[in-house]
């Protein structure tokens, strides 16, 4: 069984597609050979910047003969059918074969594919997978028509056996399929033959090309660590950019640099935000004072002086752009501390947020006049949140948040302590726009949480009201996100709110923009953005283990629009349905349900007048509107305090009677008065359990 290796050898890929261009051809690859029948033990991918690889191993020699059975026409059907079902199989009338059946004779046919030898499917599938590969940009070159993410210089593509190692014959646009390969561009080049992965790898790693992405990267990161330990300081760790890093070289080479003493004043952010997207560096800090100090930087090749010259060049470039950083820093600190920020907030009135939605300053004031309604629910000090929510965007104005959009919020901290406001409000500036997904933190603090829920709630009755809401996959606003965060916010902190209430706070705040533009009353699309928001909430509470149909149950009750009223009652409702007590009670909920629906529709009348003990001929009955009575005065004050397990619990002791009324007494008996009875008897259950949930919803 021989092992297939293919090298596709180019121009360098950039890192961002290289992982999952590796993916892509061991996928497209693997599942061609399987589709041709070439079955096989295992696979892998690999990449560099200049290679893509995949090695197969234990393949099959050929793909094994098929034999296939059509069963065609009736021996005496007509002529033409017969023909039809010739050339379909692609056979002569002497070379099918006749089958007894019960309703006469039959044609088959039996169609055999020989094997097609591994070399042949390989050249066949390979030039297909080349010429369409999914690169999410590709580019031609010369005079061919072959379309590659860089121009592609060779194709290596053998099979081995124990006979040794053969090409596969394939030739793609003047790109022949051979052995050999290059190693290090600049430290090894020249082409060598290889037999084997193994050889391919080994003497890869000779010519100075590590084949393994991850072992590139441990590699960077265990030696940028050691320099770091040797001169008592950290790297700063960022997978994402060790893994970008990877992809830039074939042989990591690891230097360590110091950064201009003119620069270290600078906050570490801003540092290392700077060397990350402008120079692909790490950064380097001082875990006593916290402060980036030097940098790391990763070579592509070893040279004479030990990369003294590559490090002064890149220091000498890093230089220049943390000149461009300390004047921004500078210029907007002094923004900060003489003007407290307020050039940057008159800028924001001519900023468009939306066409529709007026300016960003417009929108500022929505914020502010929401996050001083709402700071009580969140015992957060109502100027405080409002003062917080007109300064807390000013840092979009700024040069650094401009040349770096990312650092957004975080200046506006670094800004709003520079100007002396409150350090609550210089919090919030940085944690309003938290949660930003489904693991960051929520913030804690009373006014980050006060602001940025009003921020969020904002954007969200905003975008509904002029009726922009996402579209199936597409939510150019991340309007989805925006609706976890609101959802997050309230669950960590327990805040009682109703969401309605709040979306009639925005036709208050935003009834007419400057242009007189009025969007439609809550009533058109609030019940539509709550639907939204149980939506998103659906998601969040099955992740967190609940049922849907639980979450179903409790969506059916009033006051919906309460999401920690909500959670709490769903989460009440898991732990009953848990319990065998709270199984067997919605099998007797639903019993009593089924025929109580049963015989109101037959009778044309509805049994919710109240059933009178005084009819009650069972022991077993009697007991039933005991427990009923009893269990009342409890559900209401425990629904009052929104004690749902309280609730809960006390429906549960219901499950014992209702079982033992059905065991003992017969609901449609042929005494009219007794029967009518028991079944307004039903709509007491009914209706008492209905006042904790919606059991209907559960599933059986």
């Amino acid at each position: 069984m021989p092992d297939l290796l293919i090298e596709l050898f180019s121009e360098e890929i950039p890192a961002r597609m290289q992982a999952r261009a590796a993916e892509d051809l061991k996928k497209r690859m693997t599942d061609a050979l399987v589709e041709a029948g070439l079955t096989y033990a295992g696979a892998a991918a690999f990449h560099t910047p200049r290679r893509l690889c995949l090695t197969v191993h234990g393949l099959l020699a050929e793909s094994p003969l098929v034999r296939e059975e059509r069963r065609g026409p009736r021996v005496d059907a007509p002529e033409k059918a017969i023909e039809g079902f010739l050339r379909g199989a692609g056979l002569t009338r002497d070379q099918l074969e006749e089958r007894e059946e019960k309703k006469g004779k039959v044609f088959f046919a039996v169609i055999e594919k020989p094997g097609r030898p591994a070399a042949e499917i390989v050249a066949e599938e390979l030039e297909k997978i080349i010429r369409n590969f999914p690169w999410p940009k590709s580019m031609r070159w010369g005079e061919g028509s072959l379309r590659w993410v860089r121009p592609l210089h060779s194709i290596l593509c053998i099979l081995t056996d124990e006979e040794g190692a053969r090409v596969v014959p394939m030739d793609i646009d003047g790109i022949a399929a051979g052995d050999t390969t290059e190693g290090h561009r600049f430290m090894a080049p020249g082409r060598f033959k290889v037999r084997s992965f193994e050889d391919y790898d080994a003497q890869l790693k000779r010519r100075f090309v590590v084949l393994d992405a991850a072992e590139r990267a441990d590699a960077i990161w265990q030696e940028a660590t050691n320099q770091a330990f040797a001169a008592g300081l950290e790297v700063v760790e960022d997978k994402g950019l060790l893994a970008e890093v990877a992809g830039l070289v074939e042989w990591p080479v690891v230097l360590m640099g110091e950064i201009g003493a003119d620069f270290l004043h600078l906050p570490p952010e801003v540092l290392q935000t700077s060397m990350k997207e402008h120079q692909k560096f790490f950064s380097v800090k001082n875990p006593k004072t916290g402060r980036i100090e030097r940098f790391v930087t990763v070579a592509n090749r070893e040279t004479a002086d030990n990369g003294a010259t590559i490090l002064a060049g890149n220091q000498k470039v890093l230089s220049a752009r943390l000149s461009d950083a300390k004047f921004f820093w500078d210029n907007d600190l002094r923004i900060a501390k003489d003007a407290k920020m307020q050039p940057w907030r008159d800028h924001l009135a001519h900023v468009t947020f939306h066409a529709k939605l007026g300016s960003q300053a417009e929108r500022i004031e929505r914020i502010a006049a929401l996050a001083g309604q709402l700071a009580p629910a969140l015992s957060a000090d109502a100027g405080l949140a409002e003062e917080a929510a007109r300064i807390a965007k000013a840092d979009l104005s700024s040069e650094m948040v401009y040349e770096f959009p990312e650092l957004q919020g975080l200046m506006g901290r670094y800004y709003a302590e520079a100007a002396g406001f409150a350090p609550e409000v210089a919090a919030a500036c940085e944690e309003h726009y938290s949660p930003l997904g489904p693991t960051d933190d929520v913030p804690t603090a009373p006014v980050s949480a006060t602001v940025a829920l009003a921020d969020k709630l904002d954007t969200l009755t905003g975008f509904w009201a002029i009726d922009e809401k996402p579209t199936g996959s597409k939510d150019p606003f991340a309007l989805r996100r925006a609706a976890l965060g609101v959802i997050r916010i309230l669950l960590q902190h327990g805040t009682k709110l109703s969401l309605l209430s709040v979306f009639s706070k925005f036709d208050i705040l935003h009834a007419e923009n400057e242009d007189g533009l009025a969007g439609p009353a809550v009533q058109v699309w609030g019940p539509d953005l709550l639907s939204f928001f149980h939506d998103r909430l659906k998601v969040h509470l099955r992740d967190e283990g609940i049922r849907h149909d639980v979450i179903d149950a409790c969506l059916a009750m009033e006051g919906n629009d309460d999401l920690v009223a909500l959670v709490a009652r769903a989460r009440a409702l898991q732990a009953v349905l848990s319990t065998e007590d709270g199984e067997n009670l919605v099998q007797g909920f639903k019993r009593a349900n089924n025929i109580l629906t049963k015989e109101e529709e037959k009778d044309g009348v509805a049994y919710e007048f109240g059933a009178d003990p005084k009819f009650a001929e069972a022991a077993e009955e009697t007991a039933l509107f005991n427990a009923l009575e009893a269990a009342k005065p409890k559900l209401d004050a425990a629904n009052a305090a929104e004690d749902y397990a309280a609730a809960m619990e006390t429906l549960a002791t219901l499950r014992a009677p209702i079982d033992a009324f059905f065991e003992a007494v017969q609901v449609n008996t042929d005494n009219a008065v007794v029967r009518r009875n028991r079944l307004n008897l039903l709509s007491t259950i009914r209706s008492t359990v209905l006042k904790v949930a919606d059991l209907t919803r559960i599933e059986a």
